[in-house]
């Protein structure tokens, strides 16, 4: 049995069965058979936003504090005290608040967030150059063979990191480790916050027997749903179909099911995993019915879909459309273009289409406009005959892009921006 001590990071004799460490006396220590022979880790930042309020304001250590917009808003992030109160992240603020009336709400500062997700991503990085980032504070690690450049193995190089990561940022982390991407991001779930689990291959089958398919990466709650009314409640009674049953069944989510319930997934840690979409959306102030309003609402959007495309030189097939009813039911509405864009204007006119499908007298709480089925840009908006003003829409575009570029956002614009002012939250998502 390997076993490290995560406070001093030293390595336990494989005969040592002690409740202790004999170096510093913590009782946090990381046992297991596999320790040894598994590198493929997820690491997740606790609360993150949360976690950086509390660390920026001492103060706040105890209270419950939750990150997110005013009382139409939703939750960004919520501390692990004010989760004991039931309050989640995404979960309306209204509900929030009613939830754990004395939270302190802090409105989200995604400039200081991403300057300690850059500063988190370096220390991965001086770690292992296999890492995968999955959002501003969690990514999946791959130390396969690291154990010469840290004189360790990946398990203990991991344990320094976490240390190094709370010692030098003011922030904690909980790591999942095991022998494929599936399963170390199931286990760093497993143990929050400050956690370390570890699912190694001689467990995988019985630990994933009995748990909830919803534990499964990718299953969502639609998914869970229709698996559930299916009779498929756990992972075993997944793992007792074969994948031709389950791909004839739910498509090729199905294939992937056959091979996460059986601890199966081959998919490497790739470093240059490009994103798979980009999108935008604002929560308004107050409820929208009326189509002009709505409409007016998306053009700033496309804008800054279309500013993002165009920063990272990519290009997109698939708009989708999405807007969240006075109830917080979700409508997405998607359109395949015949080629990739990455201009505001055909978002803009792709998301307007699909916008006027759905006016019906409800009212909308949200809007957001997205582009996916990314790739680079060298074959976007190409010449179309059948729209002969499709070219001149573009040079426009692009002239405006110019003189943005030299005088600022503010220094030029197209006719219908100037209805889309009032105030509203945004949340750009890459």
């Amino acid at each position: 049995m390997s076993t490290i001590c995560r406070d001093c990071t030293r390595p336990l004799t494989r005969d040592a069965l002690v409740s202790r460490c004999p170096e510093c006396g913590s009782r946090r220590l990381l046992a297991h058979p596999e320790l040894d022979a598994l590198a493929i880790a997820h690491i997740d930042c606790d609360a993150f936003y949360a976690t950086i309020e509390k660390r920026d304001d001492p103060s706040l250590a105890d209270k419950p504090v939750i990150v997110g917009g005013g009382k139409r808003g939703v939750v960004s992030a919520a501390c692990y005290v004010s989760r004991t109160y039931g309050v989640h992240s995404a979960m309306p603020m209204f509900k929030a608040l009613k939830a754990c009336p004395d939270a302190i709400v802090i409105r989200p500062d995604m400039r200081k967030y991403g300057a300690v997700g850059r500063e988190v991503r370096a220390l991965m990085l001086e770690t292992t150059p296999l890492v995968e980032p999955l959002s501003i504070d969690e990514a999946f690690l791959d130390l396969s063979g690291t154990e010469r450049l840290h004189g360790a193995s990946p398990a203990r190089t991991l344990v320094r990191l976490i240390r190094g990561i709370e010692e030098t940022l003011g922030i904690t982390a909980s790591v999942g480790l095991s022998y494929n991407k599936s399963l170390a991001k199931i286990a760093s779930d497993l143990d929050k916050p400050r956690g370390f689990a570890v699912i190694g291959r001689a467990e995988a089958q019985s630990f994933l027997e009995d748990q909830p398919v919803g534990l499964i990466w990718g299953v969502g709650k639609a998914l869970q749903r229709r698996l559930t009314g299916d009779g498929i409640r756990t992972i075993g009674q997944l793992r007792a179909l074969d994948e031709v049953a389950l791909t004839a069944r739910y498509g090729a989510i199905g294939k992937r099911l056959a091979h996460f319930c059986r601890g199966e997934d081959n998919r490497q840690v790739n470093p240059h995993g490009a994103a798979k979409s980009i999108s935008a959306e604002t929560t308004f102030n107050s409820d929208l019915a009326e189509f002009d309003a709505l409409k007016a609402r998306l053009w700033p959007l496309c804008e800054k879909v279309s500013r993002r495309l165009k920063s990272k030189d990519l290009a997109g097939l698939t708009i989708t459309l999405k807007l969240k009813t006075a109830g917080f039911a979700s409508r997405t509405r998607a359109t395949t273009l015949d080629a990739p864009t990455q201009l505001a204007e055909t978002l803009y006119r792709s998301g307007e289409t699909l916008l006027a499908r759905e006016i019906d007298g409800t009212a909308f709480r949200l809007i957001g406009i997205g582009v996916s089925r990314l790739g680079n840009a060298d074959m976007a908006d190409p010449l179309d005959l059948l729209d002969p003003d499709a070219a001149h829409r573009a040079k426009i575009e692009r002239t405006i892009d110019e003189i943005r570029a030299r005088l600022g956002e503010d220094a030029i614009g197209k006719g219908r921006g100037l209805k889309s002012k009032p105030a509203t939250k945004h949340r750009a998502k890459p």
